[in-house]
């Protein structure tokens, strides 16, 4: 297994894995805030291709997951790999919410400005 270390990037709104000092794969988030509890909408988790059948996605998200939890806040999952991870860790189910047409909207305006333009 490949030597990585992880890290939160709070500027890029992503969890990142590290090797060698470079960015191997992320776990990349929108905040959202409706008014209610505050949360992390999880939209897409990758690694790179080289670094593949190791684990590090897997271990990517806990890392993401956990801290996203120990903050208070709640995990909206969007992103195919972190949905599948929740089905297999349970001890995130009640730090867990459903996405919403709220939360795609969202997410899709957040990631899509030019497009509204």
């Amino acid at each position: 297994m490949t030597d990585a270390t992880f890290r939160h990037n709070v500027d890029r709104e992503r969890f990142e894995v590290l090797a060698d000092g470079h960015v191997i794969g992320k776990a990349a988030y929108k905040a959202y805030d409706d008014g209610g509890s505050p949360q992390r909408i999880f939209y897409h988790t990758v690694i790179n291709e080289e670094f593949g059948g190791q684990g590090l996605a897997g271990r990517l998200a806990e890392v993401a997951l956990d801290e996203t939890v120990s903050e208070g806040l709640g995990i909206v999952p969007v992103c195919p790999f972190i949905k599948k991870f929740l089905t297999k860790h349970s001890k995130y189910a009640a730090n867990v919410t459903a996405p919403t047409l709220a939360h795609l909207e969202y997410l899709n305006a957040a990631l899509v400005p030019a497009a509204r333009a």
